[in-house]
């Protein structure tokens, strides 16, 4: 009996044993750079083809093997052919070590949070949210007043939320939000409506996304109203939340006699066009409806003696890493405390158009010079009390035993920005632009034409800013600074590149190595040089950061790039390479800005949800005002962001990439936006011919690989198949011969077509196409349409197999070979010595015109057909045949 009861447990052990042995999955290596213990963060991640079946099988673990909870969301699969994991989101609390295992199959089963977020939405007209992290709860009310209108923290931890636990709630009047504008009359207050909320992609247990959607309404009728939205994020077990704010101006910018009818190069008819012969009209340099302050407001339910700290950085404003000095002060009185970030007013630049003109001469043709002037100000009352060139960025109020702390992210780089406690009001705001900043227009420098136009698309620019808000038991500042730094100096996690390059989800490209760095260094050396310029020209200020400029030439720069040719994928794609989280940050900047200011977003007609059960709401929504014809399009490389528009010039590539990598819910909603649009066809047959027809298949492709939307499916079908006639009557040809630089457009889009749908008559069509560049290069744009063939020869020889594809490839690269930078990026003192060094090192051919704009010391937009869209792919090729 002893021996049968000793063999059974011996086979329970062995089947144990066996259970835990086959439970063990693949892994994955997770880094968390820049980490923050308990920070909040979401990791976006790619899985090859049949790799993963479902998100329920993921497990996070910490470097010793302990498990930690997760929260996993499937974003993307490999449809429609495969309904397989393409795009996984997953969100955890930071620990202590850098290091992560993401382990998956069919076998692993996570563990789940004890912690919860419990909240209920109601969407009725009355309706609202109401939320309970388990240490806070908060309510945001649609008859409310914009913001959060009660919040409650746990003091007690008796888990209930008792009438003396209030912390914050609403000031009243609508104004929790609110962008105000000024014009001759005076400064007309906004009031804020909510009038939706839903819950994002990505909510769960213990982290929950809600999307607020509402409109500031002004007392005056000239003033129009202005669409605005937030993105709360909450999780369990916390006190902090984080808030995302868009407002969209639409405001009439400047006082130029109005003319009803179109521009030419973007009219949707040809009945009513705009004369560009307006020069003598002085009005578009007079601004009308300017941005008097825009900000967040929450009244603190504190004691009256409350103790406000607001840390400020010593030293240089370009010092990232500068030393903290805290200053405390004591509120025994009225006086408002002020913390007011400023910075260089917009200067005056020449134009393109103008140099052309002048020959590229350098004189006369230099921007307007002005001191970087930073400033930081804490004011108490009437009374400066401390100055520095750059502050942190956040406040903290506390009494002696609660407090609220607030912060916003970029708030130098993004200046103006402000803080203030009002201790009359007890209100506590947070400025997005504030008042004594002084008012932002949106006028015209000059009555120049800029882009082929003379124009003011300023109408219609939103802007995006990130706050957190933490309601504390009167923690210590060190504790506050940590959770503040949640959101201002965000940790970024991600696996290894070459599991991002083995995914496939953006081809065959090859992680960065030094097996090339002839190859690898040209790529490098030109982002080192983007960064270095952003930071010390500086390309800074609420509409410009994260936008760069084009053109360089005696020692200036020129013309916003708007980002053509979708240069936030370049640093995203860089991220992916690298695992550097420079370039991700240097992406999500860039794709924020650029869905943001170079965009069209209003007059927009609201989005009909039927939440109300009387038919009539929509009838009465059918009469609404219908929306701009050229809403989600993009605005043209120009002087000023709102000065030109263009078709052909929004790419959507890299926001469904922040989609992705770095859970952007906006990032999705505007690239939908802008696939609406096509779908409307406003320039007839002129939106399916060249270049238009070329982009639109790229973002097209990308948005319905991220969505599967039927619509933009048909679409894309259409257009793919209007590509695939004209190449017929172009011998070959996938491209006209005036848009020999939209080679990356077209090899791009038809790849990703291919790799998602299996068309075979595209695989086709692309090695006719490389074989017509190979034996027919485009000279059309000099070295911006030739070198732009490379990629399409280097899929040539990946569809063929036949190497002679890439050795053309190869010989066409040798301009892109380059020599080593004397000294790192951050050894140059300034931009006239690392440019001449940049030249020295280039083995690129000079243009036979005035101006060689895809030099190594210009900026990314050539660069992105010459060398960011060829490379990557380019050496892959190479690793595969061995090549050292």
């Amino acid at each position: 009996m002893r021996l049968t009861i000793i063999t059974l447990l011996g086979i329970l052990l062995l089947n144990s044993c066996s259970d835990k042995e086959v439970a063990i999955g693949k892994q994955i290596n997770i880094t968390v750079e820049n980490n923050k213990v308990g920070a909040p963060v979401t990791l976006g991640i790619p899985f090859p083809k049949g790799e993963l079946k479902s998100v329920d099988h993921l497990r996070l673990m910490t470097s010793d093997g302990v498990e930690i909870p997760c929260q996993t969301t499937e974003v993307a699969n490999w449809g429609p052919l495969d309904d397989s994991i393409k795009w996984a989101w997953v969100f955890f609390f930071s620990e202590e070590g850098t290091e992560y295992t993401l382990e998956y199959g069919d076998n692993i089963i996570p563990i789940r949070s004890k912690e919860k977020i419990v909240s209920t939405n109601n969407m009725r007209p009355q309706g609202g949210i109401d939320v309970n992290t388990g240490p806070l709860s908060f309510a945001i009310h649609k008859m409310g007043n914009g913001f959060l209108d009660e919040v409650f923290l746990d003091s007690n931890g008796n888990g209930e939320f008792e009438e003396t636990e209030l912390i914050g709630s609403s000031q009243g009047e609508n104004r929790g939000s609110f962008l105000d504008i000024l014009d001759d009359a005076g400064i007309d207050k906004s009031k804020a409506v909510i009038h939706e909320v839903f819950r994002e992609k990505g909510s769960g247990p213990m982290h929950n996304i809600f999307r607020i959607e509402g409109t500031y309404t002004y007392s005056r009728k000239d003033n129009n109203i202005s669409p605005f939205t937030m993105w709360l994020h909450v999780y369990a077990g916390k006190s902090y939340v984080k808030v995302l704010h868009t407002l969209t101006y639409t405001g009439i910018p400047d006082k130029h006699k109005i003319v009803e009818g179109e521009h030419y190069n973007i009219a949707t008819q040809d009945e009513n066009i705009l004369s560009e012969d307006t020069v003598e009209d002085i009005g578009w340099t007079q601004p009308n409806d300017e941005i008097a302050a825009s900000g967040i407001q929450l009244k603190y339910h504190l004691s009256d003696n409350v103790n406000i700290s607001i840390p400020m950085m010593e030293g240089s404003w370009q010092d990232d890493d500068a030393k903290l000095s805290l200053q405390e002060i004591k509120s025994n009185d009225n006086n408002v405390v002020r913390l007011l970030q400023q910075g260089p007013e917009r200067v005056k630049s020449t134009s393109l158009r103008s140099l052309y003109v002048n020959g590229f001469k350098k004189d006369g043709n230099e921007e307007e010079k002005k001191d970087f002037n930073f400033e930081a100000t804490i004011s108490d009352g009437d009374e400066n009390i401390a100055k520095s060139q750059r502050a942190k960025g956040w406040i903290n109020i506390a009494d002696t035993k609660r407090g609220v702390g607030v912060g916003i992210k970029n708030f130098l780089k993004e200046y103006p920005k402000g803080v203030q406690v009002d201790p009359i009001t007890k209100s506590l705001t947070g400025s997005i632009w504030p008042l004594e900043n002084g008012p932002m227009n949106f006028a015209r420098h000059n009555t120049e034409p800029d882009g082929g136009m003379l124009a003011n698309f300023a109408q219609g620019i939103t802007k995006t800013t990130e706050f957190i808000y933490y309601f504390h038991d009167n923690v210590d500042t060190d504790e506050v600074g940590q959770k503040m730094d949640y959101v201002l100096d965000s940790p970024v996690a991600h696996a290894s590149p070459e599991w991002y390059t083995n995914s496939k989800v953006y081809g065959n490209m090859a992680p960065k190595s030094t097996k090339h760095p002839e190859f690898e260094n040209a790529l490098q050396y030109r982002y080192d040089w983007w960064a270095y310029n952003q930071k010390h020209e500086p390309w800074y200020g609420m509409f410009n950061y994260g936008d760069g400029k084009s053109y360089f030439f005696n020692d200036r720069w020129v013309q916003w790039t708007n980002n053509e040719p979708t240069v936030d994928f370049m640093f995203w794609t860089n991220f992916m390479r690298t695992g550097d989280p420079k370039y991700f940050n240097l992406a999500q900047s860039m794709s924020r800005h650029t869905m943001d200011v170079d965009n069209v977003h209003w007059p927009k007609k609201r989005t009909y949800y039927g939440e109300i059960n009387d038919a009539i709401d929509f009838w009465n929504f059918q009469k609404e005002p219908e929306s701009t014809p050229y809403l989600g399009i993009g605005r043209r490389h120009a002087n000023e962001h709102w000065y030109a528009l263009l078709s052909a010039h929004v790419w959507i590539q890299g926001w469904i990439a922040s989609y992705y990598i770095s859970a952007d819910h906006r990032a999705l909603e505007v690239a939908k936006m802008t696939g609406d649009t096509y779908l409307n066809r406003i320039w007839g047959d002129h939106d399916l011919r060249g270049r238009r027809l070329y982009l639109s298949v790229l973002n097209l492709v990308e948005l319905y690989d991220a969505t599967k939307l039927d619509k933009y499916k048909k679409e894309l079908d259409e257009r793919v198949s209007l590509m695939l006639e004209f190449q017929e009557r172009q011998g070959g040809n996938l491209l006209l011969d005036r848009y020999g630089y939209s080679q990356t457009y077209v090899a791009q889009g038809l790849y990703k077509y291919q790799q998602i749908t299996g068309d075979e008559k595209v695989r086709k069509a692309l090695l006719e196409h490389a074989r017509w560049v190979r034996d027919v290069p485009p000279l059309n744009h000099e070295m911006e349409s030739y070198l732009a063939t490379i990629y399409p020869l280097v899929l040539g020889y990946e569809i063929s197999g036949e190497k002679g594809y890439l050795d053309e490839a190869l010989a066409r690269a040798e301009y892109l070979k380059i020599g080593e930078l004397k000294k790192s990026s951050d050894e140059y003192d300034n931009t006239k010595e690392y440019s001449a060094d940049l030249l020295e090192i280039s083995n690129l051919p000079n243009s036979k015109k005035k101006f060689t704009n895809w030099q190594t010391n210009q900026g990314l937009r050539v660069f992105g057909w010459t060398h960011a869209y060829n490379i990557p792919y380019l050496l892959y090729a190479m690793e595969q045949e061995n090549m050292e």
